[in-house]
């Protein structure tokens, strides 16, 4: 039951939420491999992003990949936060004097959300390539041309395989632990300090709002470099044979590392693309409030 209902309370925030992932994909998208000045900003900024996008698009195109998000969510936190709150419920977060560990409630968040990101990734992909289509005047990153979700999975696997399936997995795992592990484990332990230090009544909604909010800006931190990264990983040009299109030395700089020391134009400073709008899909409407882990 904890798997399915924290399945459903991810996608209903995914419902609200995912306008502001197309703006996130598309920011992150802009300006890739290529140096600073050198191309044109289709997207200034969110609120430029979101009216750029609703005059050239229609306004339908913000919830462009909905489909796919709403599954990938279904998967990624069914399996993540029902495997965390069994772990918690069992005690395994706990030491022998009973307070939560930090340590091991960020160990079982990572394994956790590396489960559900890995057996999502499929989805995560598809996802990444409908939210970057657009018009040819707006467009940023590689354009795949998909009609929807089936037959984008349909095509890759008959094209690629399992193995064109899972393209960029492993490359978007670095997003996952850390961001997996940071969120639970911080909004667990906000969540027991606002209990002990009496800000709101023990049962009040208040303590997870505050909580949840706490471990947003949390995750953002430690999250976005490697979203960036990860984002521009799934949605690279492949050849006939499923490999990137891309010349070793680009394909480079979107790893997690490039991420975070930067090459080219991925740099400390560019790897913070779209967090301001990352930041509010992972605030006070996030899952964790209505079904996440309780003590």
């Amino acid at each position: 039951m904890d798997f399915m209902m924290s399945g459903l309370a991810a996608c209903g925030a995914c419902l609200f939420t995912n306008p502001l992932e197309v703006v996130k994909t598309r920011m992150q998208l802009q300006g890739e491999l290529q140096a600073p000045g050198s191309y044109q900003r289709h997207y200034r900024n969110v609120f430029h992003a979101f009216i750029t996008i609703g005059k050239v698009d229609g306004l339908a195109a913000l919830q462009k990949g909905l489909a796919p998000a709403l599954l990938y969510q279904f998967l990624m936190n069914g399996i993540r936060l029902g495997t965390y709150g069994m772990a918690e419920a069992g005690g395994y977060l706990h030491t022998a004097e009973g307070t939560l560990s930090p340590v091991r409630s960020a160990a079982a968040g990572a394994m956790a959300g590396v489960m559900g990101a890995y057996l999502g990734s499929p989805i995560y992909m598809v996802k990444t390539h409908l939210q970057a289509q657009a018009a040819s005047e707006i467009a940023v990153g590689h354009q795949y041309k998909h009609q929807g979700m089936f037959q984008a999975l349909t095509e890759i696997g008959q094209k690629h395989g399992l193995v064109g399936l899972w393209r960029g997995a492993i490359g978007g795992l670095p997003r996952v632990i850390f961001g997996s592990s940071t969120q639970l484990c911080t909004f667990s332990s906000t969540k027991n300090l606002m209990i002990q230090w009496e800000i709101f009544p023990p049962q009040s909604w208040k303590v997870a709002l505050a909580a949840a909010m706490v471990s947003g800006i949390a995750v953002v931190l430690a999250m976005t470099p490697f979203d960036v990264a990860s984002t521009r990983l799934y949605n690279q040009p492949t050849d006939t044979r499923g490999k990137s299109g891309l010349p070793k030395s680009s394909a480079a700089s979107c790893s997690f590392s490039a991420s975070l020391l930067g090459t080219k134009d991925v740099g400390i400073m560019k790897s913070q693309t779209g967090h301001q709008q990352f930041k509010v899909t992972q605030a006070p409407g996030w899952n964790q409030f209505s079904w996440g882990p309780h003590s």
